[in-house]
């Protein structure tokens, strides 16, 4: 009697053994055999639990943004023009999604700039890389920053030079930027919340100084602690008319060299309070919108930037004066373009009257992207530099001659800037524009 049940204990030990084995056949690890038996569960449930194991704590996660940074290397870089190779690898390395907020990380390596809070932005990965390229960026280098942002910019240096020192006036901005290189490991970067107007006296000279907001004009504190020899990057202008400098310092003076039109946040603070043009937002307005002046750089027209794929030509049927503006596309999906930016204040501007003339020429668009199709578009921006709306005039395709077009597109009320794209954006073809024109719509808001 004892024997038999002694018998019936050890079948239901066994079969306890064998229930826990199978337990884990809700795992993703192949091993589990319901069909085990007494000998080798044991073993199974051993390595079933290695499979479960979580990864060790050193272990790097993958990168999920590696390819997205190689596309934007590829496109944005390369196929801009960038030629440095440590600008280029550099490049390809700093995560610039972890210097853009959360919420717009699918955006962080689309060529544009993003809002980062507190009225800024982070530039372009092209005017970043164009920026540091034609500072020519040593080992040896100490490299002076002004407008550390979010700190990509820096992030970019550090790997290029031997120290940068980088000054944020906007105080929440400045300890999450220092906050994150921190955590980052970048230990070359010193960070500091101040006046970049004033510069940063204690560690000057610098051989290189980078200011990566607009001052109308070039803050002397900067040019005294540029050393003999030494080069810096300044874009200069008007709120929304600015030209990128490079500036050369051959001792007590300074040669310059007109690099892009562009367009930059404004620099705060003492710079703002000296600023003497400032922009009327009521009555907005785009500047030569016929393409007639073309003083800073050749063959880029005053007042608009980021010109891509496009020449100023004579024609003796411009439908305004004697010059248009041509833009020519071979290859499906890149980008020809140029851009203004202007103010408008939502709040007293409830539309905008738009006019222009534009003549098309064998105008297709991607065959994996019909949308893509030239057109005048205008975006609009908070006064956080958020993203409002945006509205066309267009598209076109074909061939025509010279055409008025027309039409009024609405402002949203909280706007306070308007960014105006012009171009192929992305179609193949020729496409001409002249007497471009944008004011408010007649009636009140």
């Amino acid at each position: 009697m004892q024997n038999a049940k002694r018998k019936t204990q050890n079948a239901k030990r066994r079969k306890r053994k064998l229930t826990s084995a199978s337990a884990f056949s809700l795992s993703p690890c192949p091993l589990v055999s319901l069909s085990c038996t007494s000998f080798v569960a044991p073993l199974l449930t051993a390595l079933l639990l290695l499979c479960r194991l979580p990864a060790p704590a050193h272990a790097e996660p993958p990168d999920r943004y590696a390819t997205l940074r190689e596309q934007m290397v590829e496109f944005a870089i390369i196929g801009q023009d960038i030629t440095n190779p440590r600008v280029i690898k550099v490049m390809g390395q700093v995560p610039r999604h972890e210097f853009v907020p959360r919420e717009l990380r699918a955006k962080a390596y689309w060529d544009e700039a993003l809002p980062i809070g507190e009225q800024q932005t982070i530039s372009p990965p092209f005017i970043v890389a164009s920026m540091t390229e034609h500072l020519d960026p040593q080992a040896t280098d100490t490299v002076l920053e002004i407008g550390t942002g979010s700190g990509y910019q820096a992030a970019v240096l550090s790997g290029l030079v031997k120290d940068v020192y980088t000054i944020e006036i906007q105080e929440p901005l400045g300890i999450r930027a220092a906050a994150l290189l921190k955590r980052l490991g970048y230990k070359n970067i010193h960070t500091r919340i101040g006046d970049g107007y004033k510069g940063w006296a204690e560690a000057a000279p610098f051989d290189k100084i980078i200011v990566t907001c607009s001052p109308e004009k070039i803050p002397q504190p900067l040019i005294d602690q540029l050393a003999d020899g030494g080069r810096m990057m300044v874009p200069v202008g008007q709120r929304y008319q600015q030209v990128l400098y490079l500036y050369k310092k051959r001792g007590d003076k300074l040669e310059k060299e007109a690099v892009e039109t562009t367009m930059f946040v404004p620099m705060t603070g003492t710079a703002e309070n000296l600023r003497e043009v400032d922009y009327d937002a009521a009555h907005p307005a785009l500047v030569n919108g016929g393409f007639e002046k073309s003083t800073v750089i050749e063959g880029v027209p005053d007042g608009w930037y980021y010109a891509r794929r496009c020449q100023i030509q004579r024609d003796a049927k411009a439908p305004d004066g004697e010059q248009v503006i041509t833009f020519s596309n071979r290859e499906p999906g890149k980008f020809a373009q140029i851009l203004q930016s202007f103010g408008v204040d939502g709040h007293q501007v409830h539309a905008l009257d738009v006019e222009l003339w534009v003549r098309g020429r064998d105008i297709r668009p991607p065959l994996n992207d019909p949308m893509r199709r030239p057109q005048l578009v205008i975006k609009f921006y908070s006064d956080k530099r958020g993203d409002l709306n945006e509205d066309s005039i267009g598209p076109w395709s074909g061939t025509f001659d010279w055409t008025r077009k027309h039409g009024r597109i609405k402002v949203p009320r909280d706007a306070c800037m308007a960014v105006l794209y012009l171009g192929m954006l992305g179609a193949t073809g020729e496409i001409s524009f002249d007497k471009v024109s944008v004011k408010p719509a007649a009636g009140k808001k």
